[in-house]
């Protein structure tokens, strides 16, 4: 079965995007300090369980791996991956891959962000998901787990900041739109 292949593929094409995007953003106004970014372990824990699973793959079988789980697998990857371009590009200049506020910072309400308010991590839970379906391995579910830990932590420091910063927009935006799933979390 070919389903890593893609699946490598739609990671690839995520971390060149990303790292060709960064060039293009406003300068920081409001940077995040170092301990902040602890709450990035989680996500990189969790990408090293995905990358592990499909490496070196061991441990409990959780979903059988066929031709219909390799294709929902790539299915879910793909649509993650387009969730996370669509969002970055909406974007556009506001984004940083730290949680900080730039220079002029604007709320972002339009495209992907009138569904959920954060859909950059919902396209990479997405991913981590089409690629624990993938693996099959209970320790890539593991991995997806800590994803959602990590994001979930970074989701509330971003909003602290977004408060801050927009201390009438932001909470009225929030009771609005959902933060993963549009109409359910």
């Amino acid at each position: 079965m070919l389903t890593g292949i893609p699946i490598l593929a739609c990671w690839v094409s995520l971390v060149v995007y990303w790292n060709i995007g960064a060039r293009s953003t406003k300068p920081t106004a409001e940077g995040q300090d170092w301990s902040g970014r602890l709450a990035r372990m989680p996500i990189w824990l969790g990408y090293i369980l995905l990358i592990v699973a499909w490496a070196y793959p061991f441990g409990i079988v959780a979903i059988r791996r066929t031709a219909v789980s390799g294709s929902l697998a790539v299915a879910i990857c793909a649509l993650g991956l387009l969730v996370c371009v669509w969002s970055r590009r909406t974007l556009g200049n506001e984004w940083s891959r730290d949680v900080e506020l730039k220079q002029g910072h604007q709320l972002v309400e339009r495209g992907p962000y009138a569904l959920v308010r954060h859909p950059i991590y919902t396209g990479h839970l997405l991913m981590g998901l089409g690629t624990a379906i993938g693996s099959g391995r209970l320790v890539a579910f593991v991995g997806v787990a800590l994803f959602f830990v990590g994001f979930w932590v970074k989701l509330r420091q971003e909003e602290r900041l977004l408060v801050t910063r927009f201390p009438e927009d932001y909470p009225a935006y929030r009771a609005r739109v959902r933060a993963l799933v549009p109409y359910v979390l």
